[in-house]
């Protein structure tokens, strides 16, 4: 709620107009008590632009969020950037284990190879089910 107020200049009246609710103080409670309902978290966090909810909760049970960048055509070079990434990921490890190399550095190669190899699992994805133009969704889906 803090980054929506300080970022986007959003009061919780704000918030809670965004977020579609008839009523400011049900988001109030929901705030000060730690209890908002499940389905309301997507909503709350693009209103306020940020996805610290998302994040904590996932973190508080022992896993890890990066973002999965949109999938688009790649060729060779993308590949070999990847292959890149990863070598480099694996070289910050030995180095972190033999001391030469400090934690935020070998956390930060191993962001990089994660996020390449997310990107890559979403084009594949993307490959294996192509979108239909314009977003619209594939009726027979929902059937």
């Amino acid at each position: 709620m803090e980054y929506a107020r300080q970022v986007h200049n959003l009061s919780v009246e704000g918030i809670a107009a965004e977020m579609g609710l008839a009523n400011y103080w049900n988001l109030y409670k929901w705030l000060q008590s730690g209890r908002m309902p499940a389905v309301m978290i997507p909503n709350y966090e693009r209103t306020c632009g940020i996805d610290f909810v998302s994040r904590w909760l996932a973190s508080t049970r022992g896993r890890m969020v990066i973002q999965i960048p949109t999938g688009k055509a790649c060729g060779v070079e993308e590949v070999l950037l990847l292959q890149g990434e990863i070598q480099g990921a694996i070289k910050a490890l030995l180095d972190f284990h033999s001391g030469k190399l400090e934690a935020p550095e070998t956390l930060s190669q191993l962001q990089a190879a994660m996020q390449g190899l997310a990107y890559h699992h979403r084009n594949v994805e993307r490959h294996q089910t192509p979108e239909l133009p314009l977003g619209i969704p594939d009726m027979e889906e929902d059937q």
